[in-house]
């Protein structure tokens, strides 16, 4: 009886020692899902010069490089759904991450549209459909369900479009979603600081990767399969190592954010907050609106990254940041005022929205002067439109009826170091 008296009395203490240092040891855990692989290739397309390109094989690449990057530092605990050309059913990807009880799920995947002009990064947390513009998004990550016999067992019941499922659905998210939004935030941040991507923000969207799980959890799109210039960007080892570079030093950012709080704080913050829903638009913040041209990086943008001008009616708008969450917005709004630009207002914009009455055309000059013959935007761009009004000689470039088309051929002339040129809205 003493014997085992003292055994336990010494086990007691031992457990009571230990556990402490168990706890504070714990890892902090992330899922790394490279989406679609094996027989589900993804979005892909074949390209002269480029080869074949397949979402499954970018997707891999990208999070292997994460996870290499993760597993250097001791406090994190990596976990692949797949490390190899597999493909592993929505049911076991979501099963993975809850089994594992992580901290934070990210799902990785490559865009891809009918047209060729889209492009840019995007970053999804889970949701009701609400913007319609998603719809293709959502469509095309959650037709693979049709692929795995156990997803259609699971899924079979599920209609995302019943009042049921969408009372389910925010009951099951709302505790996830602030920090989905705000992990979100920072790999799109990310993005552009650092990249110099165009990012088309962070956004809700109904997927059922996402849709199953305990944590929070993102869906990032790296950029679109279908636009030559991205395609190029993503096959190439300089943009797969970016991106996976923004991704890990947004984990970085996350967990150090997170750590500042006790999980208690984080817990009820979570719990107690309603869940945000994505506005119908997108919104950009109106710095200022002026007849004088400022090229970007300029003094008097205080730093702001970001920064989108729109030419109309000789009027040149200035434009910070983008996002349809009205929590983003405000937060983008009130960053704005804090540096400087207190009349700073939020403006709505329709994605892909094409111009009923008019286009959108590139401002490249503006002088006294003609430029020569031989400058090296004429070469460059035959089809370069010239006009002279009060004096002055407009030269211009381009014809298209989206912002989106507009901003991806100014990207395009910017890689062919023709800088500096200005949106223009042209009304009919």
């Amino acid at each position: 009886m003493i014997t085992r008296f003292c055994s336990k009395k010494y086990f007691f203490l031992f457990c009571l020692f230990i556990f402490p240092f168990i706890t504070a040891q714990k890892k902090f855990t992330i899922v790394l899902d490279a989406g679609h692989g094996g027989n589900d290739h993804g979005a892909a397309r074949k390209y002269d010069g480029l080869g074949y390109i397949a979402e499954k094989d970018i997707t891999l690449s990208v999070v292997l490089k994460i996870g290499r990057m993760l597993e250097r530092d001791k406090d994190f605990k990596v976990i692949y759904t797949r490390k190899t050309d597999v493909y592993p059913s929505l049911t076991e990807r979501t099963n993975l991450a809850n089994r594992s009880k992580a901290d934070l799920f990210i799902s990785v995947h490559v865009n891809a549209s009918h047209k060729t002009a889209p492009y840019g990064t995007e970053t999804f947390v889970q949701g009701p459909d609400q913007n319609k513009t998603n719809l293709e998004v959502a469509k095309a990550e959650n037709d693979v369900i049709f692929l795995d016999a156990q997803d259609r067992a699971t899924f079979a019941s599920y209609d995302p479009t019943s009042p049921e499922s969408l009372i389910a659905l925010k009951l099951q998210q709302s505790k996830y979603l602030e920090s989905s939004l705000v992990f979100g935030g920072m790999v799109e941040d990310n993005f552009v600081n650092k990249d110099k991507r165009f990012s088309r923000g962070v956004k809700q969207q109904n997927l059922h990767v996402l849709r199953m799980n305990a944590m929070p959890s993102v869906l990032i799109e790296l950029g679109f399969v279908s636009n030559y210039d991205e395609a190029q960007y993503l096959a190439s080892d300089k943009g797969q190592n970016e991106s996976a570079e923004s991704i890990y030093n947004a984990i970085l950012s996350y967990k150090k954010a997170r750590d500042k709080k006790s999980g208690s704080e984080i817990a009820a913050k979570e719990t107690v907050k309603p869940k945000e829903q994505p506005l119908k638009n997108d919104f950009r913040i109106l710095l200022m609106s002026t007849p004088i041209k400022y090229n970007y990086g300029d003094p008097i943008f205080k730093g702001l990254n970001y920064i989108l001008p729109i030419k109309e009616n000789n009027i040149y708008k200035y434009y910070y940041s983008v996002s349809n969450f009205a929590s983003i917005r405000d937060a983008n709004l009130k960053t704005a005022r804090d540096a400087g630009f207190k009349n700073a207002y939020a403006v709505g914009f329709v994605p892909d929205q094409a111009l009923s009455n008019g286009h959108y055309t590139l401002e490249l000059y503006v002088g006294k002067d003609k430029l020569s013959s031989d400058s090296y935007i004429l070469k460059s761009l035959k089809d370069t439109k010239r006009e002279k009004v009060s004096g002055l000689f407009y030269y211009t470039y381009g014809n298209v009826k989206t912002l989106e088309e507009i901003v991806q051929i100014q990207k395009a002339l910017e890689e062919k170091g023709i800088k500096n040129s200005v949106i223009q809205k042209v009304s009919k």
